[in-house]
This record gives C-alpha cells, structure tokens and sequence, in this order.
C-alpha cells in the first residue's frame, strides 16, 4: 500500500468510511418506522453508502488488478440499487413499465456475474483463485438481476411486491457489506477460516431474507372473514 498513488490512497480512504457508514447505517434504517420519515432518510444515506463503496472498489479493483472484488462490487450495489428502484416501480402490478435505467442496470449486473461465475469456473486464476466462492456470488448475482428484469416483463400479480423485493433486497446488499467486513477483518481472529469467511454472511443472510419475507407476506396477506352458519 505504501507504494500506491495517491489517489489509491484517497479511493481507499473513502471506500473505508462509505463501507463503515453503510455497515452502521442499515440497522437505523430497519429500525425506524418503515415509510417514515427517518426510515427514507437513512435509507438514502445507506443507498448513497452503498454506492461509494462500488464507485471506489470498481477503479482500485482494476488497478490492481482484482477482478473478483471488481465484480462483487457490481452486484452489491445493484442489490441496493433495485431494492430502491421497486419504489418508484409500484404500479408493474397494474401494468406500468419499467425505465431503461432499470434495464441497464439489471443487464449490466448480469453480463457481470456471469462473467464472475464463469471465470470462476473456468478461468480461476482470473479471479484471484477464488473459483468456488466466484461461481456462488456470480450465481447470486445473475438471479438477482434475471428476477428484477423478469418482473418487469412478466408483471408481479402481488400487490404488494415492491414491498418484499426492497426488504429483500437490502438486506441482500447488507449481506454484502458484512461479507466485505469479515474478508478484510476476520483474517486476523482467523487465520485459517479461508473461504468460510466469503461464505458464511450469506449463509446467514439468505435464511434471514426468506424468514423475514415469509413473516411479512404472511402480515399482509387478506383476512378470511369467518363465516357464520
């Protein structure tokens, strides 16, 4: 690192305090009142967070060259990126139509991860020898981003969707910054952990986005009035 330009140094300085922002930031958002207020602003700051991390890691990443953290930080940010998009995207279920943002987006993140898992499998010096963990996160990405631009043709039946796409979706994106945490942090507490410390968020994090989805579909669905004979 001493080596680095100065605007490595700069770029690392700033991804540091986006990632910590982000990593502190997502617990305040969850914990105000969901369509509040503070529950927009903080998930503003967040969002905003979150794509300080990506905007930084995709220049370090390139030079030095480390094409699988290039890659993750593509999905990662489109996690929350989508998951804040569904807002304004409410009325597919009444056949509205999504933007070419959103097409981008999701194309950009898919042509990403596949090339991500495919590197992983096939080509795994590329991505730092990191083949296994590749082809998941690659795998990961590219459903994300198929299931966004799916939904945008074939439209949600549920009225409430956005609302289970943006919680899911967020929570995926924080899945990530922990993942970025334990990869650059735990190495130290353990040393010999290897790819448990890239894994073990998202073993984590999926059960947590599916609970939690279960619990709110489960909230929201109709009421059946009892019928009485």
């Amino acid at each position: 690192m001493s080596g680095d330009p100065v605007w490595m140094k700069a770029l690392l300085v700033v991804h540091i305090a986006c990632g910590f922002g982000s990593f502190l930031l997502a617990p305040v958002a969850l914990a105000t009142a969901k369509g509040g207020k503070q529950h927009r602003r903080w998930g503003m700051v967040y969002l905003w967070a979150m794509g300080g991390v990506a905007v930084t890691a995709l220049p370090m990443a390139l030079y030095r060259p480390v094409l699988f953290l290039a890659m993750v930080a593509v999905f990662s940010f489109y996690a929350a990126f989508s998951g804040y998009r569904v807002l304004k995207l409410k009325d597919l279920a009444r056949g509205g139509h999504a933007k070419a943002i959103d097409w981008i987006a999701g194309g950009l993140t898919f042509a990403s991860s596949f090339l991500l898992a495919y590197l992983g499998a096939f080509h795994n010096a590329a991505v730092q020898h990191m083949g296994v963990v590749a082809v998941v996160f690659g795998l990961i990405g590219m459903r994300l981003s198929f299931v966004q631009m799916k939904s945008f043709v074939k439209k949600p039946t549920e009225k409430m969707f956005w609302w289970y796409t943006h919680l899911g979706n967020f929570i995926g994106s924080y899945v990530a910054a922990w993942t970025a945490f334990s990869v650059v942090t735990l190495p130290r507490v353990f040393p010999h952990a290897g790819y448990a410390l890239w894994i073990w968020p998202t073993a984590v994090g999926v059960p947590a986005i599916v609970l939690t989805t279960a619990y709110y579909k489960r909230k929201f669905a109709p009421r059946v009035k009892a019928v009485v004979a």
